[in-house]
């Protein structure tokens, strides 16, 4: 198993398609890949199909997925503006690869009933992993990834949203040789491969575990019998100056993955903003729908603790030494908005894995699991780590 990554800065189709491809077919020893993906700059976006044909031909890859994103990474550098293209490819033995194309059309078939996913891909063999990249204005995903979960479980689902658009159809996902402005596409890997997905949410929990006592769809009206106004206020008090500067870059709440687990840690959570408090009734609102019942925890998000996390989930990564390659799907609000400084993930990743080849693109939502179930995420890295397996 091999991959090689290439970046490129080149706007003219043929030159981007040599200078991408030149680096790859050095490092896979005369090229012929079985798999490609492509991460390209928004400025780039009407070129896709003749890029990826060019990129097919001279390869020989089957099979390419790409999207458009407002920044793409390749190796250890994340390249934030400008017109930029990533690709990483990969001689995958023994990995059967196949192609996935959800439209608009198709969720109704795919979502509803059992075995939906199943027959959208065909028959697999023992799916490994499954890489994804949605249009973020036509695609349910909480759905989608709720459906995925019933009919594949157990099998990780990498991805992300593709990003730098502001209005449906602004987008481009790419499946081989076709570009898409609407739905998902993806790539199912089965066979002879492992693959270690790790998803950074970046934050730390501060306070006590609370339980939801009253909530109706977003909105927790109280909190172990206390409005939730009322809690955030006791806690600011609680809490020291470093963590109330946090406070500036948002307040977020993790729900417990797990009603049942006790005790609850990092990692046992799955982390939503705050959207809006109500200062009459004294209730939130949350980015997504909470249940009475629930398990809750609030968090605060800053560099160091996004950095602090990444690391800790990827020090087991040293007692298998460098993989194969790597892919990186992190929030547009990450990058330099967060770390201050270029090549953050990026930098930290490429570290731990001892610059095995990495490539990725920002998105408007990252996909991938966390407590065994794959969810949509803001403001994190989602990464598939990728070995040789039997």
């Amino acid at each position: 198993m091999q991959f090689a990554v290439a970046t490129s800065r080149r706007t003219d189709p043929p030159g981007l398609v040599a200078e991408l491809c030149e680096p790859i077919e050095s490092a896979l020893e005369g090229g012929g890949a079985d798999l490609a993906l492509l991460f390209a700059s928004r400025h780039l976006a009407g070129s896709l199909p003749e890029i990826a044909s060019g990129l097919r031909q001279r390869l020989g890859v089957p099979s390419i997925l790409g999207a458009t994103g407002q920044g793409v990474i390749g190796g250890g550098e994340e390249i934030e503006r400008g017109e930029a293209a990533s690709l990483i490819a990969a001689r995958l033995p023994g990995v059967e690869v196949r192609p996935l194309r959800l439209s608009m059309s198709d969720w109704q078939r795919v979502l509803p009933e059992g075995g939906g996913f199943p027959r959208a891909l065909g028959p697999l063999r023992d799916p490994r992993l499954i890489l994804a990249m949605g249009d973020p204005f036509t695609t349910p995903v909480d759905e989608l990834l709720a459906a995925f979960h019933r009919d594949l479980p157990g099998v990780a689902i990498v991805g992300g949203l593709a990003s730098g658009a502001v209005r449906p159809g602004g987008t481009t996902l790419l499946l081989n040789d076709e570009a898409y402005h609407e739905g998902l596409v993806g790539l199912s890997l089965s066979g002879e491969l492992q693959v270690d997905a790790i998803v950074s949410q970046g934050c730390r929990p501060f306070g006590p575990v609370l339980e939801v006592t009253e909530a109706t769809e977003n909105l927790i009206v109280s909190l172990g019998n206390r409005t939730p106004q009322d809690v955030i206020q006791e806690l600011v008090t609680e809490i020291d100056e470093r963590q109330r500067e946090l406070l500036r870059n948002g307040l977020f709440i993790g729900r417990a993955i797990d009603r049942s687990k006790r005790p609850l840690g990092r990692g046992d959570f799955l982390v939503r903003g705050v959207i809006g408090i109500d200062r009459q009734k004294g209730s939130v609102a949350v980015g997504d729908r909470i249940d009475a019942g629930e398990q809750v925890q609030f968090h605060l998000r800053d560099a160091e603790t996004a950095t602090e996390e990444l690391t800790m989930l990827l020090s087991p990564q040293a007692l298998y030494g460098a993989p194969a390659g790597a892919l990186l799907f992190t929030c547009n609000g990450r990058g330099s908005r967060l770390f201050g400084r270029p090549n953050g993930d990026a930098g930290t990743i490429s570290r731990f894995l001892a610059g095995a080849p990495l490539a990725g693109t920002f998105c408007a939502g990252e996909i991938g699991p966390v407590g065994g179930r794959a969810f949509l995420h803001g403001h994190t890295a989602s990464l598939a780590v990728i070995r040789p397996g039997a």
